[in-house]
Order: C-alpha cells, then sequence, then structure tokens
C-alpha cells in the first residue's frame, strides 16, 4: 500500500476488510459509524492508497440510484471518520476532489494476506513448501467470516466476491500443498465437505480424486469423477474439465507419476500421523485466561521456534483438563500428530523416559527392530523422526523436568506441553504456568453443568456454600456434583451441611474412584523428612497466608534455611506462593496438612510451633505500638515473649508490616485463645489496637475480641478478659455502637481494679470517657472518667496516654461550653504529643485543638490544626481518623460561612463509606445538609437529613430528634 510509515502519537492505526469492516489504534476499537460509512471506509481501504474521486465513491456506494445529497453525504462521512481516527485523523486524505487513505505498511488485513500470499509463492518455487503451507495458513486465518460483511453497495458486493474468491484459491492451494508434502489422507476429511459446499468448483474435485488416490482409495477416487461428470451434465449441459478429464485417465491407468513426490513423507509407516489425545471434557468450564495464554504460547511454534509450556498446581485443580483442552484447541497447528503419554509422575513408579520414549517411536512409525536401546539413543533417533515435522507432545502428570527432558521434540515448529505437580524451574526455555483454583463464577457453572440448572437455581446461595467449601478446587466440585448428581433426594443444602464439618469434609469429598484425600496423598507421599515436617506443621496456623518470616519462626529455623525448605513446598504444588515473601495453603491442602500433623506429629511439636508463632506477632506488634506511641507504657506490661519479632527500620516499615498481617495476626490471635496462651492473645489485642481504631479491621478484630473475651471469662483469667473486654469497647465505639461500648468498658475497668492492671483501667476510664462525650448528653460523666485516666496514667508517668486524655477532656469541655479551658487542655496535649516525634498521637492531639479553636471562632487556627490532623492520620492510615478531620473541616468552613468547601469535606468523610459505621455516616450526612442548604440545595439537604434520621431511628440514636427539627423548615421551603 502506498503512503509512509505513519508518524504521530498513540499506537498506529490497523484496519480489518476480510470479515467485517473494523479499525483499531493499538489494542483499543474505534467505533466507525453506520453502515454506508464503513463502505466508504472500505471502498477506500481497498484502493491501496491511491485516490478515489467523489463520483466514483459515489458509483461504489449508490450504484446508478444515489440520494440527491450523496456528494454533502460523502463529506459528513469523511469528516466523521476523521474525528473517529482521532490523532490520526490525517490518514483519511482530501485531494483532488477526492479521498485516499493511507496507512502504514502492514496496517490493512488484506495487504498482509498480499503480502503472505507472495511469501509462500517464493518458498514454493523455491522448494520450501513447508514453508509455503506455514504461511499460506497465516494468511487464511487472516479471513473472519464474510469479507466487508453487512456492507451493501455495487463495490461492496464487487469486492465481496473477489475478497471471497481469493480465499477459495488460497484454499485450494494449501490443499494442493498438502497433498505434495503427503498429508493427503487428512486432505479427504476436508475436501470432501469442501466439494459438497461447491459442488461446481472443480479444482477442488481434483484434488479430492488425487487425495483419495493417494490414500489407496482408486475405486472411490473414480467415483468422484462419475458424480462430477453428471452433476455437470444435468446442471450445466457441460463436461468436466481436460484437467479433471487427464485426472481420470491417469487414475484409470494408475500413472506412477500420480504418487506422492518422492521427498513427501508418503511412504512406509513414516507417514503415521499420532492422533493420542484424550478425549476433551464435555464440560469443561472458564480457564479462559490460561486457555488463551497456552494457545498462544503453542502458537509460537509456527514461527519454527519449539514452544515448551509447563502447567504446575495442586492436585485436583484441573491441569490435565486445561491441558487436554488447549491441545485440542492448537491442534490445527501441530498437522503431523498429537502424542500423549501420562507419566505417572505424583505416583511411586514414575514413568520410565526410554520406555516412553519407545511408545513415542513406534506411534511416529518407527518398527521395534530400529528402535535402539537407551534413553539417550532414542531421544535422538525421536528427534530425528520429528525433524520437519509440527507435532505436539502431552506430557501429563511429569515428576520433575529430568524425566521430562529426554521426551521434548527439540524441533522447531514442534511443542511440549507439560503438567506436574512441581514448578518446573529448571526446564530451561519453558514456559511456565501455575494454575490456580477456579474462580466462584467458574466453579458454579462446573457444578451447574453436572448437577443441572434447575436444582441449582433453586438452592444458588446453598451451591455457592458448596463450591466454596471445596475450595472452588475442580476435582472437590466434580466430586460433589457427581455424588448429588447420583442422588435425586438429596437436596443441595443437605450436601453443604455434610461438608460444613471440617474435620469430615475430606472423607465426604469421595466418589468412586476419585477422592480428594488420595490425590493429596500422592504429593505428600513424595516428600522427605524435612519436607513433610514442614508441610503439616505449617498447615496448622489459622489465616489466609503466613510470610516467610512467620513461617521461620513456626519451623524454628533461619529464614535462609525456612525459604528454601518452604520453596520445595511450592515448587511441588503443596504449597502457593501467595506473594513474594509470603506463602498460602488451599483449603483443602490445610485441611489434609492438619490431619497428617494430628497423625504424624507429637501434640507437643504442634503447641510449641503455636506458641512460638502467638511470641512472633506479640513481639512485632510491640513493636509497631512503640514506633507510633514513643514513650507510651503499654509495652512494658505486655506478656513477655520468648521471640524478638521483627525489626522496623521506620515508621512505613511497622505499619505496612501491621496492616499486611492483620488478617494472620488477629487469626493467629483468635486461635491462642486457650490455656496457657491466653494472657498473650489478650495483649495481641491490646498492641495492634491501631487495627480496630483506624476502621478498615474493626469487624474482624470485634470477632476476635469476642472469642478472646469469651474463653477468658470462662476460663477465669481476670487480666486477660479485663484487657480483651476494652478492645471489645473500643472497637464498638469505633463503629458507634456506644451503649455497647460502655457496657463493655465498664466491665472492663472493674476486672482491671480487680488485679490492679494499670493498663486496663486508664484505658478503660478514657474509653467510658469518650462514649459519655458521644452520647451527646452526658458531660459530668464525661469530665468525671478523663480526670480519672489522667491521674492513672500520671501514676505510672505514662505522658502520651496523659496527652490523650487531656484532648478527650478538651473536647468534652467544647462540649460544656468551657472553651477557654478546652483550648488550654488540648495546648497542653499537642505541647506533650510533639515532644514525642511526629506520631498518631500529634494527629490526634491536633485533631481536639482544631475542634476548641473552632467552638472559640479562630477559624484560621483551626484550620490549619485540622489540616495538619488530616494529613498526619493520612499519613499513619488512619481511614476512620481522615473522615473524623474532614468531618471537623466542613464543621469549621461552614462557621467560617463557606458551605461549598463544607459540603466538599463532608463528602469526602463520605466518600470512607463504611469506616466508622452508619452512626458516623448519619452525623456526617446531617452536616452535610446543612452546607447544602447553605448552597441554596433544599432538596438534596432534605434527602442527606431523611436518610441520617432513618439512620438514627434504627439505631435508636438521640440525634434523630434534632434532625426531625432541622426538616421541618426545610419541608415547608
Amino acid at each position: 500500500m502506498a503512503g509512509e510509515k505513519r508518524r504521530g502519537q498513540g499506537q498506529p492505526l490497523r484496519f480489518t476488510v476480510l470479515g467485517p469492516v473494523r479499525a483499531w489504534r493499538g489494542d483499543e476499537p474505534i467505533a466507525l459509524g453506520s453502515p454506508q460509512q464503513k463502505a466508504m471506509l472500505a471502498a477506500l481501504l481497498l484502493r491501496g492508497g491511491r485516490t478515489a474521486t467523489a463520483p466514483e465513491l459515489v458509483d461504489a456506494l449508490w450504484g446508478d440510484d444515489p440520494p440527491d445529497a450523496a456528494i454533502a453525504a460523502l463529506r459528513t462521512y469523511a469528516s466523521r471518520l476523521r474525528k473517529a481516527f482521532g490523532p490520526d485523523s490525517d490518514v483519511l486524505v482530501s485531494e483532488s476532489g477526492g479521498y485516499a487513505i493511507r496507512v502504514g505498511t502492514g496496517a490493512l488485513d488484506s495487504d498482509v494476506a498480499e503480502q503472505l500470499t507472495s511469501e509462500a509463492d517464493r518458498a514454493r518455487l523455491s522448494g520450501d513448501r513447508a514453508r509455503a503451507h506455514e504461511i499460506i495458513s497465516k494468511a487464511l486465518d487472516l479471513w473472519d467470516g464474510e469479507p466487508l460483511a453487512g456492507l451493501s453497495g455495487p463495490y461492496a458486493e464487487t469486492q465481496r466476491a473477489r475478497l471471497s474468491e481469493w480465499h477459495r484459491v488460497l484454499v485450494e492451494t494449501r490443499l494442493d500443498l498438502d497433498l505434495e508434502l503427503g498429508h493427503h489422507m487428512e486432505a479427504v476429511s476436508e475436501l470432501t465437505a469442501l466439494t459438497a459446499q461447491h459442488p461446481f468448483r472443480e479444482r477442488l474435485r481434483e484434488l479430492l480424486m488425487l487425495a483419495l488416490y493417494r490414500s489407496g482409495r482408486q475405486a472411490e477416487a473414480l467415483a468422484v469423477y462419475n458424480d462430477t461428470r453428471r452433476l455437470l451434465a444435468d446442471e450445466l449441459g457441460a463436461d468436466p474439465c481436460a484437467e479433471l478429464s487427464d485426472l481420470h485417465q491417469r487414475i484409470l491407468q494408475a500413472d506412477a507419476e500420480l504418487a506422492a513426490p518422492a521427498d513427501a513423507r508418503t511412504a512406509g509407516p513414516a507417514f503415521i500421523r499420532p492422533a493420542q489425545l484424550p478425549a476433551t471434557v464435555s464440560d469443561f468450564t472458564g480457564r479462559a485466561a490460561f486457555v488463551n495464554e497456552l494457545s498462544d504460547q503453542l502458537a509460537t511454534a509456527e514461527g519454527h521456534v519449539m514452544a515448551v509450556s509447563a502447567v504446575a498446581g495442586i492436585g485436583g485443580v484441573g491441569k490435565t483438563t486445561l491441558a487436554v483442552h488447549v491441545a485440542h484447541a492448537a491442534r490445527h497447528h501441530f498437522p503431523d500428530g498429537q502424542l500423549y503419554v501420562d507419566l505417572q509422575g505424583a505416583g511411586p513408579v514414575p514413568a520410565e523416559p526410554e520406555a516412553v520414549l519407545g511408545a513415542f517411536l513406534r506411534a511416529l512409525g518407527t518398527p521395534d527392530s530400529a528402535i535402539p536401546d537407551g534413553v539417550d539413543e532414542r531421544a535422538a533417533l525421536y528427534r530425528s523422526t520429528l525433524d520437519g515435522r509440527r507435532v505436539l507432545a502431552l506430557l501429563d502428570n511429569a515428576r520433575d523436568a529430568a524425566q521430562v527432558r529426554p521426551l521434548l521434540p527439540g524441533m522447531e515448529g514442534c511443542a511440549a506441553l507439560i503438567t506436574s505437580r512441581t514448578r518446573m524451574v529448571d526446564l530451561e526455555s519453558a514456559h511456565l504456568v501455575d494454575l490456580d483454583v477456579m474462580s466462584p463464577e467458574e466453579a458454579l457453572v462446573l457444578f451447574t453443568r453436572i448437577v443441572g440448572l434447575e436444582r441449582v437455581e433453586s438452592e444458588r446461595e446453598a451451591a455457592m456454600d458448596v463450591v466454596a467449601a471445596c475450595g472452588f478446587l475442580p476435582l472437590a466440585i466434580r466430586i460433589a456434583a457427581s455424588r448429588l448428581a447420583s442422588r435425586r433426594t438429596w437436596t443441595i443444602s443437605f450436601l453443604r451441611r455434610k461438608l460444613a464439618d471440617e474435620r469430615r469434609r475430606l472423607d465426604e469429598l469421595r466418589a468412586g474412584d476419585l477422592a480428594v484425600r488420595a490425590t493429596f496423598e500422592l504429593g505428600y507421599g513424595q516428600l522427605d523428612a524435612r519436607q513433610a515436617r514442614a508441610f503439616r506443621l505449617l498447615g496448622l496456623a489459622d489465616g489466609p497466608d503466613i510470610s516467610l518470616a512467620a513461617a521461620a519462626v513456626v519451623l524454628d529455623m533461619d529464614a535462609f534455611d525456612a525459604e528454601e525448605l518452604v520453596e520445595s513446598l511450592v515448587d511441588a504444588s503443596l504449597l502457593e506462593s501467595a506473594a513474594p515473601g509470603r506463602y498460602r495453603y488451599h483449603d483443602l491442602v490445610r485441611l489434609y496438612a492438619r490431619d497428617c500433623a494430628e497423625r504424624d506429629q507429637p501434640v507437643a511439636d504442634r503447641e510449641a510451633a503455636m506458641s512460638r508463632l502467638l511470641d512472633f506477632y506479640l513481639a512485632s506488634a510491640a513493636r509497631v505500638y512503640a514506633i507510633e506511641r514513643p514513650g507510651d507504657r503499654l509495652i512494658d506490661h505486655l506478656a513477655p515473649t520468648a521471640q524478638p519479632g521483627v525489626a522496623f527500620s521506620d515508621k512505613n516499615a511497622a505499619l505496612d508490616w501491621l496492616f499486611t498481617e492483620a488478617e494472620c495476626l488477629l487469626a493467629c490471635t483468635q486461635q491462642s485463645a486457650s490455656g496457657h496462651t491466653l494472657d498473650r492473645a489478650a495483649d495481641l489485642l491490646t498492641a495492634s489496637i491501631d487495627l480496630a481504631e483506624s476502621g478498615a479491621n474493626a469487624p474482624r478484630y470485634e470477632a476476635v475480641a469476642r472469642v478472646v473475651t469469651e474463653v477468658a471469662g470462662k476460663s477465669g483469667y481476670v487480666r486477660a478478659e479485663g484487657r480483651a473486654r476494652f478492645s471489645l469497647s473500643k472497637v464498638c465505639e469505633v463503629v458507634g455502637r456506644l451503649e455497647e461500648a460502655d457496657a463493655e468498658a465498664e466491665r472492663a475497668l472493674r476486672l482491671g481494679s480487680a488485679v490492679q492492671d494499670f493498663v486496663t483501667i486508664g484505658r478503660s476510664h478514657t474509653e467510658r470517657g469518650i462514649i459519655a462525650h458521644l452520647s451527646g448528653v452526658r458531660w459530668a460523666d464525661a469530665e468525671h472518667h478523663f480526670l480519672q485516666a489522667i491521674k492513672a496514667y500520671r501514676a505510672v508517668d505514662d505522658r502520651p496516654c496523659e496527652a490523650s486524655a487531656l484532648c478527650n477532656l478538651s473536647r468534652a469541655y467544647v462540649e460544656m461550653g468551657r472553651i477557654d479551658s478546652a483550648v488550654e487542655l488540648a495546648q497542653q496535649g499537642v505541647q506533650i504529643y510533639g515532644s514525642l516525634g511526629r506520631t498518631v498521637r500529634l494527629a490526634n492531639g491536633k485533631y481536639a485543638l482544631g475542634v476548641a479553636l473552632t467552638a472559640a471562632e479562630r477559624i484560621p487556627q483551626a484550620l490549619d490544626e485540622l489540616n495538619e490532623s488530616l494529613g498526619l492520620f493520612r499519613e499513619h492510615r488512619q481511614p476512620l481518623w481522615e473522615g473524623m478531620a474532614h468531618q471537623r473541616l466542613a464543621e469549621a468552613h461552614l462557621a467560617a460561612h463557606q458551605a461549598a468547601k463544607a459540603a466538599q469535606h463532608a463528602e469526602q468523610a463520605l466518600a470512607l463509606r463504611g469506616i466508622g459505621g452508619e452512626w458516623r455516616r448519619a452525623i456526617v450526612l446531617t452536616l452535610l445538609g446543612k452546607a447544602l442548604l447553605k448552597l441554596g440545595q433544599n432538596d438534596r439537604a432534605e434527602a442527606c437529613w431523611r436518610e441520617a434520621l432513618s439512620i438514627h431511628q434504627r439505631l435508636g440514636s438521640p440525634e434523630a430528634d434534632d434532625i426531625q427539627g432541622l426538616l421541618t423548615p426545610t419541608a415547608a421551603v
């Protein structure tokens, strides 16, 4: 095509006409508008960059019946196309009263097809028929259904006929090359179908006759001629063409020259094309990304590069099913055959490469007498046999790379697809694919296909619970679904109840000769003693995953040795690498690991491992607390630990650790809520209080706090119960359940006083003061508790906690109208915090000072303090307090008659939806309504207040009465 390489920004344009007319910029599709607009584009694209005059385009689009405004329509189409092309609008050129499209080489699919066809012709003339066949196949792949699909007009019709005819000619050329390459048996099937589709196309009949003759089916070849002669006579009154008649005579005479070319692989057993792939499952589901990834990789073998893909994953994840499905889909890339072997790598006696090579050579047509002994000799003959061929070898269930290496085809154009429980990181040049479990949606589709749509639709929630209990593992889902399908009296809910018992779940997942436990046992049986111990002990820890540092503690090893050991479990597909330095079990594998631990690991070993893990989390959380709250005396009153924990380089690293490990830390806390580990579990809750105060982890933190509280209460561990109840009180306050929070704080205070635990006493007084303050009426109670907290903290010289109580008392004084005292107390708190550095506590102090200054109508100073507190809260990852700072900033701006800024901050507080609970959301909605009312947006203000009223009424909050008062005048406006 004419035109130089495009200059400009972005990705180059691409166009297709060998199917629907489409355009892309890079990978982004471009909307091309109406069919007539596309027809104009196609007419320009197919002129090879030459200019089409306006009359030519009118004739192309409308023929003899153009509309009156045809020229104007062309201008409109051109304008719209330029607009669609955006920064590439200059590809559509106006000149000489017409238009032209000029794009770079390879931008149009028909141009690419022409280039490939020319390249194939050159290869064929040079004698490289295999290369010619490969290139022609690539050209044919460019067609996507009917050319110029959906377009009307004389030009489109003419070009559609031309392009369709070109496609048929290319197909015939490719089939001709098939016969030249000795693929006549394979060609018969396609030619039979094509001759039925195009009964008058004599070239196809000629090729079919030749393919049949070369396949040893002379009578059929002659019959094709007779059928053709009769058809032509009856329908067209004509005789077969000279070429067809000549071929008929030559077949009758058994002309020796009709045999396949001497250099084509037609003689003897060497032309056997194995088709050994197992049948693909009819209910194959999902895995689209993996299918595409593997298919793309296998397709590279067409470019004369051996492609090797290795799929790894735990037993039952569907490696074989995926590989077989992909192999079937890729068969057209490997016309010379597909080999398959189950290497038995997960079993006690893996297949020997020498024996496998012998079977492959026989399948490729090598007689037994020609098969040598020894792996090396057989591997060499195997590669020689495959030279010049395109064969796919599916090596299923491999043990390791050593077993696989001799079985790799090694030749250009060939490929190997390998499945294994082991990650073959030592297999050179292999494309490694880690197959994970199914997505919930894919899992439910698979379950439905086996069980039936009607049963699943009636119990969809139970069905989702079943596939979740199966850990979304395809084998487990197939077993569960098969059991259900064969038991019509069972409901899905009944199966869900059976799978709910974790201790029996693996036993339930058995059907016929399929069993999840047996699949895992194969992998476990291959581990050495150190690996087996690690597999068992790491499975004991709850939580979604485990860090390398924590794993090293569980295993009682240094990090280097632990990493080597744990990575070996990853390579064995018994453990997953969740992220660099993090590992996780599949849910069912974890159950199996725990079964193994109970069976093979002494109780003392199991308890010691979990105790080490608890110490690790407690020591590390205490380090985070100390960094966040320098000078706080809490860390001096935590249970001693035998582990040092993580040493953090700075505050960010500490916070990264805390919030990354939140789920694992809380899981360990809950798991440790028993017996002699109760005190440490309660202390871990206390030391990780940021997980509650930030709001981000409040639900999970609350659930764990309840467990520790309940167990400690039943076990008589007063100190642990007191600290756990304080933690529970804090999280209830954070989410806005103030009555419950106060009750828990009162119990915590009583328990702490009973054992003189100053940690619980001081914090519980502070918490009760905060709750009394938030109630909106109990100012005297708030003052009392804050003063008691100050006294308790001063008794042990806990300056940071004293500052906290001072700042909280300041906020209470604001509500009590003691504004000057409020400002003074907050300033004292900020001074103490400031002496300790730029910490999250300083943010709390500045927040309190900003509130007090707002009440004192010192708005500029208030805004400064509140903005600084907002930045600090963000820096310390406290989304709850971020929202509260936005709320206070909104209040300050509203007091300064800056309603727009007030509304902006209120919306930013609401954007942290779910942080702080519904009560706090209602408070912000009320504030937003006030700002909106100032902006004249009365209806929206009323909507905010009605939502806030609904929340407060549902919660039984006293603020409901205030909102009722706000709504009355608004409704009248």
